[in-house]
């Protein structure tokens, strides 16, 4: 029996970017490259051309405003586009956008939209992992040497305790699930007042293992004035350009 997947696209543009205030309003729909943050990102998952449906989390009627006529922008050939507003954090936004999925949804993949420069390429590959683990993640091995301190925020003579390098990997977004698995955990998560960053995370709440899908091309997170400048520059040269790690 042929199994018929529905995949979505949940897009999360709601976060407060508060680093970039003095320099833009809202980094999600910050100029770039003749187009934006937002619209940068959503291009490669339209690209990659296995998704049924996006759904945008957005801030306040405002930005889905703006979002909205970004999006105008695109040709969504005729894919469904539903709008859900964010919560206080990303995992009350994620929540409320796994909610909002049809009955049919078989998987999800969420994705930070301030990471402009994902592209079609590694989608795939993860849609590749995610069909066949149930769970996966883009991810890439750190270069610098980390160190891990007893107690955060004291920085003056500190013990140093080693961690093996060889053994840590930085997540990225997007993260792939099958969806009734990727609902279930975050559901836990809201049940049991849970605090998490990433969707991994949650997944790891009810037992879920992920596979990690390794990006060789770079997917910086907008957080900063300088990410903005680096993301441009790395536009310019080339997106597909392989990562020096």
């Amino acid at each position: 029996m042929i199994v018929k997947t529905k995949i979505s696209a949940l897009l999360l543009a709601a976060g407060s970017g508060q680093r970039m205030q003095s320099v833009v309003a809202d980094k999600i729909l910050a100029p770039l490259c003749g187009g934006s943050v937002f619209t940068h990102a959503v291009q490669a998952f339209l690209s990659a051309g296995i998704f049924d449906s996006f759904t945008i989390v957005y801030r306040d009627a405002s930005q889905r405003d703006a979002l909205a006529q970004a999006l105008g922008t695109l040709d969504l050939n005729d894919r469904p586009v539903h709008w859900v507003e964010g919560g206080q954090e990303r995992q009350d936004s994620v929540y409320n956008a796994l909610q909002a999925q049809p009955q049919d949804c078989s998987h999800v993949f969420i994705h930070d939209c301030a990471r402009p420069l994902i592209q079609s390429s590694g989608i795939l590959k993860l849609w590749n992992a995610a069909q066949r683990d149930g769970a996966a993640v883009l991810a890439h091995p750190p270069v610098d040497t980390i160190k891990r301190i007893a107690t955060p925020n004291e920085l003056q003579q500190c013990a140093l305790e080693d961690l093996e390098r060889d053994r840590l990997w930085a997540m990225e977004t997007p993260q792939a699930f099958a969806y009734p698995e990727i609902l279930k955990a975050y559901t836990h998560v809201r049940e049991h007042h849970l605090k998490i960053t990433d969707d991994t995370a949650a997944a790891a709440t009810i037992g879920l293992k992920t596979t990690l899908v390794q990006n060789n091309t770079p997917n910086p997170k907008i957080t900063s004035p300088a990410d903005l400048h680096y993301a441009e520059w790395l536009l310019a040269k080339g997106r597909d350009a392989p990562v020096e790690r």
